[in-house]
């Protein structure tokens, strides 16, 4: 049986990930060959990623799609025993497990959305483990002081940026996009409000990203360069500039309040504009609605900076609303197919380069994966993308 992809995944907002394949064919109950319209060297790490996970698909023609999203099944050491939506999951050990059985018979997760309830939780003993990214860096040394917790950390795939609207006002002018980002002093930024728990970046993505280009430096803080290129471009004092943030996100709030402020001493007078995250991500972004700047963070999942400058950059991508640059939609193309890895390397650092010569967003940092786990928990390794793998735990 061959399955046409394209019929299946056109609707899907990670489809772009998957575009190399043209369809798939089953050959029997353990394997599959994909059909390639192109070559594609990341496609495995997609596979294994949360866009293309493997379901039953008699499970699901017998029970309905809606009924498979709160009853799953899938190849995890543990089986799902109940779900209460926005109250938890309750899963049990799967003894069967391909890998060998767990060896916790159970877990619990709550969802608990208000980030000092969460903590609040853990000191009572009523919860063993807070993952990321609920913990706020201003509770980091309150946890820490409980003989009871330990707080790990790891680097993470994680970043985050103030990207521009680069269409529309002041910010359509690369001076000013690069007068910006002058202006904000990152690094202190990182040390004050987020504790040293980041780092800074000097284009939309990390360290541990395949492409990384460690030549590359964050832009200084410079403010008198600032405002050199503020004048240059005929920006008057007291201009606005509007920062889209997402108004539940306390540590970010934070960050985007020292912005203004730095903006402030360079002449801007830049107002914070939050909005409910779903509505900022599914409408006010991808409809190319948003002021000079927006919130951008952003989980580079694969380690592979395709994913995220494809998804950034290229024209017409959700998260691409006002650039469109045929110079790097030739790159970001160029690259997708290629089997030697070193050519590859050397056109995703061109991308990062590119991208940051053009000034299309303010990078901000690269933050650390925040675990904080009651010292009853052994054998817990903190993970970069939240993905956590239980089966050696255990709880005393």
């Amino acid at each position: 049986m061959i399955v046409l992809w394209e019929t299946k995944v056109k609707k899907l907002p990670q489809r772009s990930n998957y575009a190399a394949i043209e369809s798939v064919e089953v050959i029997d109950s353990h394997t599959v060959d994909f059909h390639l319209k192109a070559a594609d060297p990341v496609l495995l790490t997609k596979l294994a990623g949360y866009g293309a996970m493997i379901v039953p698909p008699k499970y699901i023609q017998e029970k309905g799609e809606d009924f498979f999203n709160t009853h799953p099944v899938g190849t995890d050491p543990f089986k799902l025993a109940s779900y209460e939506p926005k109250v938890g999951i309750k899963l049990e050990a799967y003894d069967k497990h391909w890998g060998g059985a767990p060896k916790l018979s159970n877990l619990n997760f709550r969802f608990i959305s208000e980030p000092s309830t969460a903590v609040a939780e853990l000191q009572s003993g009523r919860v063993d483990l807070v993952i990321p990214p609920t913990i706020p860096i201003g509770m980091i040394s309150t946890i820490e002081k409980s003989p009871e917790l330990d707080v790990v950390t790891t680097v993470s795939p994680s970043v985050y940026a103030l990207r521009f609207n680069t269409k529309n006002g002041i910010t359509k002018d690369e001076r000013v996009r690069k007068a910006l980002i002058y202006g904000v002093d990152r690094q202190a930024i990182i040390d004050s409000i987020l504790g040293g728990q980041a780092s800074a970046i000097s284009s939309f993505r990390t360290p541990i990203s395949f492409g990384h280009d460690p030549e590359m430096s964050p832009l200084p803080y410079d403010p008198a360069k600032a405002m050199q290129l503020l004048k240059a471009a005929g920006i008057k004092p007291g201009t606005k500039v509007q920062i889209d943030i997402r108004g539940n996100d306390s540590t970010f709030n934070e960050v985007t309040q020292a912005i203004a402020s730095y903006l402030q001493i360079i002449g801007l007078n830049a107002t914070i504009k939050p909005y409910e995250t779903s509505v900022l991500i599914n409408d006010i972004i991808p409809a190319g609605k948003t002021g000079e700047m927006f919130q951008q963070g952003w989980g580079g999942w694969t380690l592979d900076y395709d994913n995220t400058a494809y998804f950034m950059y290229h024209t017409g991508e959700k998260w691409n609303p006002y650039d469109s640059d045929p110079e790097l939609d030739k790159l970001l193309e160029s690259q997708r197919s290629l089997t030697d890895s070193k050519k590859r390397e050397d056109i995703l650092k061109s991308i990062a380069n590119y991208t940051a010569d053009r000034a299309l967003e303010m990078p901000l940092y690269n933050l650390n994966a925040i675990y904080a786990v009651s010292k009853k928990v052994k054998g817990f390794v903190p993970v970069p993308d939240s993905r956590m793998r239980l089966n050696n735990v255990t709880v005393e």
